[in-house]
């Protein structure tokens, strides 16, 4: 407000000042309008004193001379009288130009002074609408004199010796003023649903919030019943390799007479991700590895892990494709007996090409075609079979 009223007393000032200079500028053409006067005297007074020249002369040289100097002296003083209406006339257009600048220039200063007047009042107004405060109480407790305090960017931790105020400079305060009017024009405009807004995204992020935790609540959950599942699986695993290994190397020996079978895990340590390697020796032999016996020697091997599955964890029927069609005669036996003692527990379904296979079944059942036409035929072996 200072500055304001500041500037208002120089353009008064300056006012004043052009005011003054005009007025002086009146009275010098005052001045050369009385030498104008006092010079037409003296003119005057020369044409008199020109004249009884003149007249003496006219006496002496005769009227004809008389009368030619007559002619020229009023055309010397027509003459005098052009150029001095000239100069008087480019002084009097010379002034009126220099009125007319000074009259633009007061009219400029009222007008300034009008608008600053205005926005001195605008500026009061605004202070009471939007800050409430009266404009002498503004200035008293906000105003130049007053010093500005520091901002400290909330990212950002404030030094021990900083300052918390700083004497106030026009040139910082306004490069202030206009990074905040940036910031503001950056944030748009105001929301008056904002309020609401938020509200509802508060309420939308509490029930995200107990969404999330409900969601943590049910993975803790899940991963402790996996982790159950998990040693759960481990102790049947174990449970059912322990029963199938000792049942290999009990069924191994019966078909590889002479012969040692056993049943290894890959990783003992991790029993969710260990693999199974079957050991095979048979009679006469030291190798272990399936992939170096013979074709039936491996199918043989097969039967014998497929026995020791179904004698560790018996089953009401099992289903077997032709199991034995790589084994001899010998072989062939060894694994009949081992399917007669299957099915004293269980039913068996095999699907077989061997006759002596089908010597020892309650029932056969078979696939035909006659005419085109597919036909099922089944025969009984012992009629105190169910079919």
């Amino acid at each position: 407000m200072t500055n304001h009223e500041e500037r208002a007393r120089a353009l008064a000032g300056r006012a004043e000042a052009l005011e003054r200079a005009a007025q002086a500028e009146r009275e010098a053409r005052e001045r050369v309008a009385r030498r104008e006067v006092a010079r037409a005297r003296q003119a005057a007074t020369a044409r008199a004193v020109h004249a009884g020249a003149v007249q003496a002369l006219s006496v002496l040289e005769g009227s004809l001379a008389r009368a030619a100097d007559e002619r020229a002296s009023a055309d010397a003083a027509r003459a005098e009288r052009d150029a001095q209406l000239a100069e008087a006339r480019g002084a009097a257009e010379k002034l009126s130009a220099e009125l007319a600048q000074l009259t633009d220039v007061a009219h400029r200063d009222e007008v300034a002074r009008t608008q600053q007047r205005l926005r001195v009042e605008a500026l009061e107004q605004r202070s009471v609408e939007e800050l409430g405060i009266d404009p002498e109480v503004l200035v008293d407790e906000y105003g130049p004199h007053q010093d500005v305090p520091v901002v400290v960017q909330p990212a950002k931790e404030p030094e021990p010796d900083a300052p918390t105020a700083v004497p106030y400079v026009r040139e910082q305060q306004e490069k202030r003023l206009a990074a905040a009017e940036r910031q503001l024009a950056l944030l748009g405009r105001v929301n008056p649903l904002a309020l609401e807004e938020f509200e509802a995204l508060e309420e939308r992020h509490r029930f995200l919030t107990e969404q999330l935790a409900d969601l943590k609540k049910s993975r803790a959950d899940l991963l402790q019943i996996v982790a159950d599942i998990d040693e759960r699986v481990e102790q049947v695993f174990a449970e059912a390799f322990v029963d199938t290994a000792a049942q290999f190397e009990q069924v191994f020996p019966r078909l590889f007479p002479g012969g040692e079978g056993k049943l290894v895990l890959t990783a003992p340590d991790d029993m969710l991700a260990t693999g199974i390697e079957v050991e095979a020796r048979p009679a006469g032999k030291k190798v272990k590895r399936l992939s170096l016996l013979s074709g039936g020697e491996r199918s043989l091997t097969a039967v014998a892990l497929l026995v020791a599955i179904f004698r560790a964890r018996p089953s009401p029927f099992y289903v077997m494709d032709e199991v034995e069609a790589a084994l001899d005669d010998t072989n062939l036996d060894r694994l009949l007996e081992l399917l007669r003692e299957l099915r004293t527990n269980s039913q068996l379904i095999v699907v077989t090409h061997q006759k002596r296979t089908m010597e020892i079944a309650d029932a056969l059942y078979g696939v035909t075609m006659r005419d085109g036409v597919t036909a099922v035929i089944s025969q009984r072996l012992r009629e105190d079979v169910a079919v």
